[in-house]
């Protein structure tokens, strides 16, 4: 048998998507934008980076051609390799939204073919019957917020009231998603994790995917900061996944970052919580080491989407896209003979775009590993192409959506 290992650099899009317009982004490119600015000297930053985007790693593995293949050009500034490795291409997303359960599910196998259900950007987000029932439900006085917010710039809005007062913090953004910010040790963590299971149960109706805990510490404005400890509540998938079929089939589905709560916990096996990039590979590569034949590690990289593309940081973006290539060749190193991995993405966030939410574009998909020869596999129609690739390198029966392109 052979192991699998997927790795989601969370937001990493390279732009192209044919219906970007119908979500307001096209022209959205994060990979080309990124690279546009750093080749103009306008993400520098002192003490952090500098100069061209630099990913020698995973250009090497086909990047910039994957780039080349989804917007019609190379990104700005960033040199060709002498050589390519494995296989390298890029993917449409098929399901409905830009958000990360869709994008996760339809790399896993299983499109989102249904409409979410999204709050109101007019006014009050949330409806007046629905903050009665979560504050009766879970004995609040309040709530503040109750809007669409950039999580960081709310927190510092509200967050001192909030330590005063007891009332969360809650907002929305474009995605299907409610979000509860609270301060861990003034309102408790545990606490927050409660009221996010009620909210969870009561949004049913709405068709919400996530409910989301954006825990904080510090006591003032100028103090704020999120902690590690965020959780995600999502609705099932309204199928079963690559994860479940490897499940049945007796696998081990090793979830780190969090992809247990993408899936709510269905179809994994064990779950391996890391905060931060360099911990989330910290802890990828320590699973490498325990994964056994026939196994699956599927780790999430989250800063890219949830420090820098939200935020719009497009140095902090560059900067932690040149640190994750600068560990691959660990990656490499770990890799036995039938081994593969794959690098892609949910959608994107382009860090220079209008707004702070996700964008519409394509994704890259690379492919690699002992033996396996470089070529291109050009554009594929669905993510669920990613998905069906793994079953197929795993042995186990296709599913009904996606094709393998080994």
């Amino acid at each position: 048998m052979a192991r699998a290992f997927l790795f989601v650099l969370d937001s990493f899009g390279v732009g192209g998507s044919p219906d970007a317009a119908a979500y307001g982004d096209e022209g959205a490119d994060t990979l080309g934008h990124i690279a546009e600015f750093c080749a103009a000297g306008a993400a520098d930053r002192d003490g952090l980076r500098s100069g061209p985007l630099s990913l020698p790693n995973m250009s090497g593995l086909g990047l910039l051609e994957i780039a080349k293949a989804a917007t019609g050009s190379y990104p700005a500034g960033m040199p060709q390799p002498e050589k390519l490795f494995g296989l390298y291409g890029c993917a449409n997303e098929v399901s409905r939204g830009k958000d990360t359960p869709s994008g996760h599910w339809e790399i896993a196998g299983t499109p989102v073919m249904f409409d979410w259900g999204y709050f109101s950007t007019e006014g009050d987000a949330f409806p007046p019957e629905l903050v009665d029932a979560i504050c009766e439900a879970a004995d609040l006085p309040g709530i503040f917020g109750n809007c669409h917010a950039s999580g960081t710039e709310i927190i510092a809005k509200y967050g001192e009231e909030h330590i005063h007062s007891g009332k969360p913090i809650c907002y929305t953004s474009s995605d299907s998603v409610f979000q509860i910010a609270a301060h861990e040790r003034h309102f408790g963590l545990e606490r927050l994790i409660a009221l996010c299971q009620i909210v969870r149960t009561l949004l049913d109706p709405y068709n919400i995917g996530r409910v989301i805990a954006r825990p904080f510490v510090g006591e003032t404005q100028a103090t704020f900061e999120r902690t590690g400890n965020r959780r995600d509540f999502s609705v099932l998938p309204p199928e079963p996944t690559l994860l479940d079929r490897l499940i049945k089939a007796e696998r081990t589905v090793h979830a780190v970052g969090k992809i247990g709560d993408i899936f709510a916990h269905q179809g994994v096996s064990r779950i391996i919580k890391a905060n931060g990039n360099m911990k989330l590979m910290d802890a990828t590569l320590r699973t490498m080491d325990e994964a056994g034949d026939g196994d699956l590690v599927f780790t999430n990289f989250v800063d890219f989407d949830m420090v820098y593309g939200h935020r719009r940081d497009v140095a902090g973006y560059a900067a932690a896209l040149e640190a994750f290539d600068a560990r691959l060749p660990e990656v490499h190193e770990k890799l036995k003979p039938g081994d593969l991995v794959i690098l892609t993405a949910d959608h994107g966030c382009d860090p220079t775009w209008r707004g702070t939410d996700h964008t519409r574009e394509r994704v890259p998909v690379i492919a690699y590993g002992p033996g396996i020869r470089s070529r291109s596999i050009g554009v594929r129609q669905t993510y669920a192409d990613i998905g069906e690739t793994v079953a197929r390198h795993l042995g186990i029966a296709a599913g009904p959506h996606g094709r393998s392109f080994l």
